[in-house]
């Protein structure tokens, strides 16, 4: 049976990628700090631990992982990455992760390393635009993320490739889009725009409002959860392609039209109120012409069907919450 390790597992994105690991009849061994919030995870091993104390991450390594999912981070939405008030935090935390899981894996022989970086690695200047952000994997450089979590991101994608140059190892990187879907988080400050405006459109009253940072003319794409994860097990084991390469559709679409949706899936009457809030670029699409190249893929679920799987859920989470205070 090949070994599998998800770095990150409690969360989102890695808890999804334990259960198809799992499906695929790899042994998946998940590590994190937490584990998954919402559900019981389908890992055969799951160790609770921090990975940025480098003697726990040697711990958990065992010789010769197949493949090795580098998910782990310090991060969340617009309300936490962008304010400012946790720059030093983000940026210690997600190096000092990924300086220690790349040396266990160089020491301990892992077969294929992959890393999720962002699309918060292009350029500020270059997403000035609603309507047409450039996000090309060759216009990274020359660099001028529009956070220090985009910098961080930027130098541990050269970290890995660095270990794969001067180590002979096999490493992958991915820079994702905006992923969102069921089992993610949805309130507490971390959360992306999809799932909060969902939680926002669930709590409100009927014929209500449901708040937005800005004007809401911002423009962004997001890539349901199952789309991701094919796509970046196609990645890791390509045998040649190594990346950087965007991971996300190129489905466009304004803060305030992504509300709108998410009010007619949930069939209330609500409008739309704008408030001061961090919001990051003006406008970020996912551009696919590497992607389609060179892994044959592009997303199978539209932006409409995944939130008509995700609305439903936060919904039924939210409604537990407040029956949960009630009681």
């Amino acid at each position: 049976m090949k070994k599998a390790l998800v770095c990150g597992a409690g969360g989102f994105i890695g808890s999804h990628m334990v259960d198809r690991l799992v499906q695929e009849d790899f042994h998946v061994k998940g590590v994190d700090l937490k584990s998954p919030e919402f559900s019981e995870t389908s890992a055969h091993e799951f160790v609770i631990g921090d990975l940025t104390d480098q003697s726990f991450c040697n711990s958990i390594f065992e010789d010769g992982f197949d493949e090795v999912y580098q998910f782990a981070a310090d991060m969340g939405g617009a309300g936490y990455i962008f304010t400012g008030e946790n720059d030093a935090q983000v940026m210690y935390n997600s190096a000092s992760v990924n300086l220690n899981v790349l040396e266990a894996s160089r020491i301990r022989s892992a077969k294929k390393v992959f890393f999720s970086s962002s699309a918060c690695v292009y350029p500020e200047h270059n997403q000035r635009a609603t309507s047409s952000p450039v996000t090309s994997e060759d216009t990274a450089y020359p660099a001028n993320p529009d956070s220090d979590y985009g910098w961080e991101k930027l130098f541990s994608e050269r970290l890995y490739h660095a270990y794969a140059r001067n180590h002979g190892m096999w490493t992958r990187v991915a820079r994702y889009h905006n992923i969102f879907g069921p089992m993610g988080t949805w309130s507490g400050g971390k959360e992306k725009a999809p799932a909060a405006l969902c939680r926002k459109v669930a709590e409100a009253q009927k014929n209500g409002e449901v708040e937005i940072w800005g004007d809401g003319l911002q423009t962004r794409s997001f890539l349901f959860i199952d789309d991701c994860i094919e796509a970046t097990t196609r990645l890791l084991r390509h045998e040649t392609f190594a990346g950087p390469v965007n991971i996300g559709s190129e489905e466009m679409i304004s803060i305030n039209d992504l509300a709108k949706t998410i009010i007619s899936i949930s069939g209330k009457n609500l409008s739309l109120k704008h408030i001061d809030g961090p919001q990051g670029v003006r406008g970020r699409n996912s551009h696919n012409k590497l992607i389609n190249e060179k892994l044959s893929w592009q997303p199978e679920i539209s932006l409409f069907d995944g939130l008509k799987k995700t609305y439903p859920w936060i919904a039924s989470e939210v409604a537990k919450f407040n029956s949960g205070l009630a009681a």
